[in-house]
């Protein structure tokens, strides 16, 4: 991919958050069960973070979309999925981790700017049906390559790391890059090239994270409202619930 990742806007929250949820009750479905070439490593499980899943769910439109972009990778590689759907405790500690380590750091500034410099790389933790963390809507992904070996490539950061090098764009700007710094550069042109073309919006502050079908992704796309709101995996008591409640019903 030869075309520059463009550089955009960070979101405005509290406009995101208006905007309206009808959400068209697609279930979330395992991605680990996705043929090659996507294979998923739930990292937050992987790290033992509190209340994290071994497994990457996503909304059945994303899982679609997913396949299509990692179809689009040179022979060889693949697309590999960080984390998906996000139950809300992981989300909290993620924001809580940050924020703190913020505080500590720069003790000087106001819980406002604390929050906001957080807000750059973890979202803000809510439950709210008209406006749900991104990830609590499994329309949110992570995602990086892999080169043949199963070997991530080189993005210039880490996944989650909280500098100013991993805003998706960052890269874009250098002048004169020198031989890893084009490699990054063809790199991060390559995962946007592919997810973008599959329908996904990038958050510019990440370059591993994208969106569809959530308010973030209808910010960024400009469409009239979201398609997912706050959800989660089904769970065995809630089948046999409805089943139970079916057979009272007759």
């Amino acid at each position: 991919m030869k075309t520059r990742i463009p550089l955009m806007a960070d979101p405005v929250w509290p406009e995101v958050m208006k905007i309206a949820i009808e959400d068209n009750q697609e279930p979330l479905v395992p991605v680990s069960l996705a043929p090659a070439p996507l294979q998923v490593y739930p990292a937050y499980y992987k790290m033992g973070i509190p209340y994290a899943v071994p497994e990457c769910h996503t909304r059945t439109g994303i899982y679609r979309r997913l396949l299509k972009a990692a179809k689009q990778l040179p022979a060889g590689m693949s697309l590999l999925v960080l984390d998906s759907w996000r139950p809300y405790g992981v989300q909290q500690y993620l924001y809580d981790t940050l924020y703190n380590a913020l505080e500590t750091r720069l003790p000087k500034k106001s819980a406002a700017e604390l929050e906001q410099l957080t807000r750059e790389f973890v979202s803000l933790p809510s439950t709210r049906a008209d406006a749900p963390s991104p990830h609590l809507t499994g329309g949110s992904v992570d995602v990086t390559l892999l080169d043949q070996q199963g070997l991530m490539l080189d993005m210039g950061t880490q996944f989650d790391e909280a500098s100013a090098w991993s805003h998706t764009h960052a890269f874009e700007e250098i002048a004169t890059p020198n031989a890893r710094e084009t490699e990054v550069i063809k790199n991060r042109r390559l995962l946007y090239g592919i997810m973008t073309a599959a329908g996904f919006t990038n958050l510019p502050s990440e370059w591993w994270h994208f969106d569809y079908g959530n308010q973030l992704w209808a910010w960024y796309s400009g469409a009239e409202r979201a398609i997912y709101g706050a959800t989660q995996p089904d769970s065995l008591e809630n089948r046999w619930r409805r089943e139970v409640e079916k057979y009272s019903a007759n």
